[in-house]
């Protein structure tokens, strides 16, 4: 765990001589995408599945529209191969909405509320409550995004509520673990180009995710860690690559870490 934390402090510090992104991977901050937009999105992440002792791949392919300057929605499908076979298991709606910013030369504050639902009819087979592919159920949350100088810091809390994956998978545990809170604390910033001259330029970001959540029916608790390396391309074009690594849990979970990488293309002006 020791190494973990040097790894994200190395980024955090490297962070203070770039310029702030506010394009974060593993959360999404108070800002919005462009409105009248659509973005196109696939996550990838591989993860060591400590039950089934084999590593398991999951995709999402993700449809994003800005419908506003204050509305957003995501549409999310769940496929992975956890269970021998690639196989659709499920999917999410995801809504946000920035009811408060205020904007200046070289700083703003947003603030904005979320929701999500998630179905999916794979096993249940962790206490951690996970929307992105493991469990059907909701959650509400509120998001906290400041930009000052071009340093960039975000914050969400929300609440978390585990549903059955449908009739064949009923949730196994005592109905008071159904509900849990999470938390995020991220950071990002540009590191290249240093003088922007054109769009053409590729931008480099780093940043730090931390993620953690703890269960209301028995007070345990995970925290992760997260760093990402993310490049920009036209301005339009994004990859990101991740990896979590678990810096304290009580919380029991399969698949504690692993890696991810995203690719996604927008839009811009479509309606």
């Amino acid at each position: 765990m020791f190494k973990h934390i040097l790894f994200s402090l190395f980024f955090l510090l490297l962070g203070f001589y770039g310029n702030a992104q506010e394009l974060f991977t593993f959360t999404e901050p108070a800002s919005n995408m462009a409105a009248r937009s659509i973005g196109l999105r696939i996550s990838n992440t591989l993860m060591y599945d400590n039950y089934e002792k084999s590593n398991s791949f999951h995709t999402m392919p993700e449809f994003m529209v800005g419908l506003s300057r204050k509305f957003m929605i995501h549409g999310l499908g769940f496929f992975s191969n956890r269970n021998q076979s690639f196989i659709a298991e499920g999917g999410s709606f995801y809504l946000k909405y920035r009811f408060f910013s205020v904007d200046e030369v070289h700083s703003h504050f947003r603030m904005a509320l979320y929701g999500r639902t998630s179905f999916n009819n794979s096993d249940i087979h962790q206490q951690a409550i996970d929307l992105n592919g493991h469990n059907s159920g909701y959650e509400m949350g509120f998001i906290a995004t400041k930009l000052v100088h071009k340093t960039a810091l975000s914050a969400s809390t929300s609440f978390v509520h585990a549903d059955d994956n449908g009739k064949n998978n009923v949730f196994p545990f005592a109905s008071n673990q159904r509900d849990a809170l999470a938390f995020s604390f991220s950071m990002g910033k540009l590191m290249l180009p240093k003088t922007y001259t054109s769009y053409k330029q590729i931008n480099v970001n780093a940043m730090v995710e931390f993620l953690g959540q703890t269960n209301m029916g028995t007070g345990r608790t995970f925290v992760d860690v997260a760093p990402v390396v993310q490049f920009i391309v036209l301005s339009k074009m994004r990859l990101d690559v991740g990896y979590r690594f678990c810096l304290d849990n009580t919380l029991y979970r399969t698949s504690p870490q692993g890696g991810l990488l995203r690719l996604e293309y927008n839009l811009f002006n479509v309606f």
